[in-house]
């Protein structure tokens, strides 16, 4: 079926835009020239060749060089607070943390799971697991005490990391059920609590600042994330070091990181956006990583990007929105002048929010597409690449993408014509493809089908091969013979100046299968009325046409988002039809 789209401007881009030569320039060169063994060569591998580790490779091979001084990350707390940590102190602070885990008996692919805020432990953690060869297994904070209890139980978790507050908050009572957790280290307490219940400060103040990365085998595993589908428990994917090089080759391509460069992933390290770029990508590049202890607020983040000056910035549609709902001038109100690239991740970025991006900012913002099986960008706009807002750009080099459509149970058919719709699927064998389900084989199985892995994204690809986002399978909703995707909804309501966020739904009908049903939420300064209504439907249906316009809108203060930031539609329309709701173990307190 082919997609009527709506009419964007194509942001051109033009030598004379760039602050500094992006490290790509030439896309189509670029791929034709591209092989995976010349990344693995700009990276130094263990001495003796005794393999690659994640660890190595972020912070040892610059400690021991000339950036050993150098500002690895700097951690700004709720309260003011900043500590700086160079290489050499991460260095020191995460072969402390490894020789912790020795000598609490962990073994090479046992998972230590971290339950903090973002604190500076948590980045200490991450790195002193991997040189260990532990698997390191993020928690969000926010997590209740079952979908703790899920992934910690589900995960064969041996160590946990947390605070004091938080063990006795949200996992104390689950002690009994977890028999293989066998260590809580407590990051805020000087002394140990007792057998078991152990101080992270007082256990690496006593160990050795020396640590020797044992051989790791690139297939090693390393992290072990979890993500929520519509339906079923959490699943744990599997991660092994050779991710290493999608985070390396990522961070030069994509993020275009520079070696004087800033940076600031705005996402926490509980997601694996958190982790691969708010971790590990930066610090393979030797430049400095700001992390944020605080939860989002608009005016704090516009003074970190000034006065930490910032160059390069990831974050997510969803604070993106909430920077647009505001109506400050904010290069009138801060100094933006060292911000040069501003990335997108987490769900499909609207087209306007591109815009908003380059009117607002001085910047346009470029979107990207991954998954958390994916461990890595997989389809991005480039630096260096004209923006067709709306667009997830074109693929990573080295990555196969194609738009498929299944001929039978086991057959899949490559869609060669352009501006079709069809399941976005990748050619398996990159670096950090996802290496398994832990404990679920037959579900990991289930996501290939001959010879491609299926991502469960519909998306449509254009004549210049810059690809789209449609919606979720699952999501996407027939009515009256049409294939209707809620993102494109979604985007042409948020057109409306009224209009802060939408999410749309497909709401059985006995006529036509399916009505379009939009949840709105208004920006401050308007309010809910039947006129509103009218209003937005009748912009809808011009935007968009009568086929795909909603049919019914419904007025609702805050959508239901995931901890991440993604809109649930499945919760939508589980409320709207009094269904039952299912996992919400990642719902967002609603406010």
């Amino acid at each position: 079926m082919k997609k009527k789209t709506m009419a964007w401007e194509t942001i051109k881009k033009i030598s004379d835009h760039f602050r500094v030569q992006p490290n790509l320039s030439d896309y189509d060169l670029t791929c034709a020239e591209f092989s995976w063994e010349n990344i693995r060569k700009e990276l130094d591998g263990l001495p003796d060749g005794k393999g690659l580790n994640i660890a190595h490779e972020a912070v040892d091979r610059h400690a021991n060089g000339p950036l050993r001084g150098h500002l690895a990350l700097r951690w700004l707390g709720e309260n003011d607070t900043v500590l700086d940590f160079t290489y050499g102190d991460l260095q020191e602070q995460s072969n402390r943390f490894a020789n912790v885990l020795q000598n609490l008996g962990v073994k090479k692919g046992e998972r230590v799971s971290v339950l903090t805020g973002r604190l500076p432990q948590l980045y200490i953690a991450a790195l002193g697991t991997w040189k260990t060869l532990g698997v390191f297994c993020p928690l969000f904070a926010a997590f209740g005490p079952e979908p703790i209890y899920q992934r910690l139980q589900r995960g064969d978790v041996k160590v946990l990391v947390t605070t004091e507050r938080l063990y006795r908050k949200k996992v104390i009572d689950l002690k009994n059920r977890l028999p293989k957790l066998e260590h809580i280290l407590f990051v805020d307490e000087v002394e140990n609590a007792g057998e078991g219940l152990w101080s992270m400060t007082k256990m690496m103040a006593e160990a050795s600042g020396e640590f020797t990365i044992p051989p790791t085998d690139p297939e090693d595993m390393a992290a072990l994330h979890f993500t929520s589908g519509t339906t079923g428990m959490p699943k744990g994917a599997i991660h092994v070091h050779n991710a290493v090089l999608i985070h390396y080759m990522t961070g030069k391509y994509i993020m275009d990181f520079h070696r004087d460069d800033i940076f600031w992933c705005t996402a926490d390290p509980g997601w694996v956006t958190g982790t691969s770029y708010g971790i590990i990508s930066p610090l393979l590049h030797g430049i400095t990583n700001i992390v944020d202890e605080a939860d989002f607020n608009a005016e704090r983040w516009y003074k970190i990007l000034d006065k930490q000056k910032v160059s390069v910035w990831y974050t997510a549609p969803t604070a993106i929105r909430r920077l647009m709902r505001m109506s400050t001038e904010p290069r009138q109100l801060h100094d933006l002048t060292n911000l040069r690239l501003i990335h997108s991740v987490g769900e499909p970025l609207n087209p306007e929010a591109v815009i908003w991006g380059r009117d607002l900012l001085g910047l346009p913002i470029h979107d990207n597409w991954w998954q958390t099986e994916t461990g890595g960008i997989m389809i991005s706009n480039f630096p260096s690449m004209d923006i067709r807002p709306g667009s997830m750009g074109r693929p990573l080099p080295g990555i196969e993408a194609a738009i498929v459509s299944r001929v039978a149970e086991d057959k899949v058919q490559v869609v060669q014509e352009r501006n079709v719709e069809g399941e976005l699927a990748l050619r398996p064998g990159w670096p950090s493809m996802f290496r398994g389900y832990l404990h679920d084989e037959e579900r990991y199985r289930s996501c290939f089908t001959d010879g491609w892995y299926l991502t469960g994204d519909l998306a449509r690809r254009d004549n210049d091969g810059y690809f789209w986002f449609v919606g979720r399978a699952d999501d996407i909703i027939k009515t009256s013979g049409h294939m209707v995707g809620p993102f494109e909804v979604e985007s042409g309501l948020m057109e409306h100046h009224a209009v802060a966020e939408a999410g749309v739904i497909g709401k059985p009908h006995p006529m036509i299968g399916q009505v379009v049903m939009a949840f709105v939420s208004l920006k401050p300064g308007f309010e809910p009325s039947d006129e509103l209504r009218r209003e937005l439907i009748g912009f809808a249906r011009e935007k968009l046409g009568s086929a795909v316009a909603p049919k019914e809108i419904k007025f609702q203060g805050n959508l239901p988002k995931n901890k991440a930031g993604k809109i649930m539609r499945r919760l939508l329309k589980a409320r709207e039809l009094g269904l039952p709701e299912g996992d919400i173990s990642t719902l967002e307190e609603e406010r």
